[in-house]
C-alpha cells in the first residue's frame, strides 16, 4: 500500500536507500538524512532490518544459513537464547558511532556493556594492550629499558597537540613520518607492532611511511576511549548489533522516513545518466538520490579483496584473557608472516546473545592465499576446544566512481577489523559526496521532540 501511494508521486528532495548487506552503513545515512529534512523511503531484500549486519536468532537459524545438516545439539540450550552478529565489531567508547549514537539519541534505544579487555598476540601467546604509563611499567610485552622509552612515547602521544607548536619536541606531525617517530624514541620492532596494530587499530604497515599526525591521533583516541570506562576502550551492545540498525531505523522514522521490509528490487531506473527512481514489483518509485549496498549494482563496483570470517561456539572463556566474558585480540601481521591482521572478539551469555555459560569468538582477517582457514590457524589455537564452526568467505566490493555524476552512492563492504572506526569514515565520505558539505555531528542533533507519543526521557 504504501508503495503504491509513493510510486505516483515525485520525489524533489528524496533520497532511497537500498539495502540487503551492510546495512548498519544505510539505516546511519537514511536515520542522518531523515533528521535533516529529507524524505527517504527504505527498501529492503529481507524480512528483517540490517542484512549481513543483523544477528541471527534462534540459533536452529544460523544452522540453517549455513547449511550444517544437523540441528543444534541440547548442550547449545534454547535457540531463542543466542543472537549471533554475522558480522562482528565493537564500537570505540569515545569514536565516532558512538558520538553519532549521542547525537541522535538513538541511545535511548539500545544498552551497551564494557568490553572486559583488549589484548595482542605475540610469540604465540597473548597479552594485555598496554596504553597508559602504568600498564607500560607492568606490561610482560617489553624488557626494563623499553618499558621507559615507551612510556616516554605515550606521554609524548598524550601531550601532543597538532595546534600548539610546543608540544611537537621535534615532530613535524605533517612531514614526519611514523617510521621516524618510532626510532626518536628508539622503539623496538614488537613495540611497533602493538602500537600500530593494536592502539592505533591499523591493518597493515603502510602506515609507517605516511605523515605521523593521524597514527597519533589514531592512539589518543584508543586512550581517550580506554580512560572513560577503564577496562578496555571498547563498548557492545546487549542482544548483539542487530540492535544498531533498528536504532537508527526507528529514528528515520520518527522524522517521516519510510521502510519497507521484503521489497524486492527489479530495476534501478536511470535518464541521461541520472538516478530517477526503483522498480519494484511492476511499479517505480521516485527519487533524486539513491544509496544502495554493492550487490544493487554490479557494473558500478569492483572486487576489492575477499574476507574470511568464523563464527566459534565455546563452552569457556579464552586462555589466558582472566576469564573475560569478552574481549578483543589481534594478531599482528608481522607475528604470523602475514600483510594483513588477524582479528579475534568475543562476546557471550553476559550480552544476552548466546546461553547460560556460553561464548561466542569470530575470528576474521584479509585473505591472502587460495586456503583461508589455514590462514586463521594462529587464531583458531587459540580458542580451543571449539564446539561449533560456521565459515563465511566474503567478497569485498568497492565502488568504481564517486556517484556525484549519477547521484548513486554504492557503500563499501565491510572490512575485517573489530571496530567501526572505518564503517564510520565510509559514510562521511558519502554524506559530503551527496550533500556537498563536510559531515557536521551537530546536524544530527534532533531537530524537536519525538513524535508517536515518544517523550523525551
Amino acid at each position: 500500500m504504501w508503495f503504491c501511494i509513493y510510486s505516483y508521486h515525485i520525489f524533489y528532495d528524496a533520497i532511497m536507500h537500498l539495502n540487503n548487506l551492510c546495512t548498519l552503513f544505510e539505516c546511519i545515512l537514511s536515520g542522518i538524512m531523515s533528521v535533516n529534512g529529507k524524505k527517504v523511503l527504505h527498501m529492503d531484500r529481507n524480512p528483517y532490518y540490517g542484512g549481513e549486519s543483523s544477528s541471527i536468532t534462534p540459533l536452529e537459524e544460523l544452522y540453517k544459513r549455513f547449511t550444517l545438516p544437523d540441528s543444534p545439539p541440547e548442550s547449545m540450550g534454547r535457540g531463542r537464547d543466542w543472537n549471533v552478529d554475522l558480522i562482528p565489531k565493537f564500537l570505540m567508547a569515545n569514536g565516532q558511532l558512538v558520538k553519532m549514537l549521542l547525537y541522535t539519541e538513538v541511545t535511548r534505544y539500545l544498552d551497551f556493556k564494557v568490553v572486559e579487555g583488549s589484548f595482542v598476540y605475540k610469540g604465540g601467546k597473548i597479552y594485555k594492550v598496554p596504553s597508559t604509563e602504568t600498564e607500560a611499567l607492568a606490561s610482560n610485552l617489553m624488557g626494563m629499558f623499553e618499558k621507559r622509552r615507551f612510556r616516554k612515547f605515550l606521554v609524548f602521544v598524550a601531550n601532543f597537540d597538532e595546534n600548539d607548536p610546543k608540544t611537537f619536541e621535534g615532530v613535524d606531525p605533517k612531514t614526519t613520518t611514523m617510521r621516524d617517530v618510532y626510532k626518536k624514541f628508539d622503539l623496538g620492532q614488537d613495540v611497533i607492532d602493538f602500537t600500530g596494530h593494536a592502539l592505533a587499530l591499523y591493518r597493515t604497515d603502510d602506515y609507517l611511511d605516511v605523515p605521523c599526525l593521524e597514527t597519533i591521533n589514531r592512539i589518543k583516541l584508543y586512550s581517550e576511549s580506554l580512560a572513560r570506562y577503564g577496562k578496555s576502550p571498547y563498548l557492545y551492545p546487549l542482544y548483539g548489533l542487530g540492535e544498531l540498525p533498528q536504532g537508527f531505523a526507528r529514528l528515520s522514522a520518527i522524522y517521516g522516513g519510510t521502510y519497507m521490509l521484503n521489497k524486492p528490487v527489479d530495476e534501478i531506473v536511470m535518464e541521461d545518466g541520472h538516478v530517477v527512481g526503483v522498480k519494484s514489483e511492476g511499479e517505480v518509485a521516485r527519487c533524486k538520490q539513491l544509496i544502495c549496498d554493492p550487490s544493487y549494482i554490479p557494473d558500478r563496483v569492483r572486487k576489492a579483496g575477499q574476507v574470511i570470517r568464523v563464527i566459534c561456539i565455546l563452552s569457556h572463556p579464552i586462555k589466558n584473557t582472566n576469564d573475560a566474558n569478552s574481549c578483543q585480540i589481534i594478531i599482528p601481521q608481522n607475528q604470523v608472516n602475514r600483510n594483513s591482521d588477524i582479528y579475534v572478539c568475543m562476546i557471550s551469555y553476559a550480552h544476552n546473545v548466546a546461553a547460560q555459560g556460553k561464548y561466542i569468538a569470530i575470528v576474521s582477517t584479509t585473505v591472502e592465499t587460495s586456503e583461508p582457514e589455514a590462514e586463521i590457524e594462529p587464531a583458531l589455537e587459540l580458542l580451543e576446544p571449539i564446539d561449533q564452526k560456521f565459515v563465511a568467505i566474503s567478497d569485498l566490493y568497492e565502488p568504481t566512481d564517486d556517484g556525484t555524476e549519477s547521484q548513486v552512492f554504492a557503500s563499501r563492504s565491510y572490512d575485517a577489523t573489530t571496530h567501526f572506526e572505518t564503517t564510520c569514515n565510509d559514510i562521511k565520505d558519502i554524506y559530503k559526496r551527496m550533500t556537498g558539505s563536510d559531515f557536521d555531528f551537530e546536524n544530527m542533533k534532533r531537530k524537536q521532540n519525538d513524535v508517536f507519543g515518544e517523550d523525551e526521557q
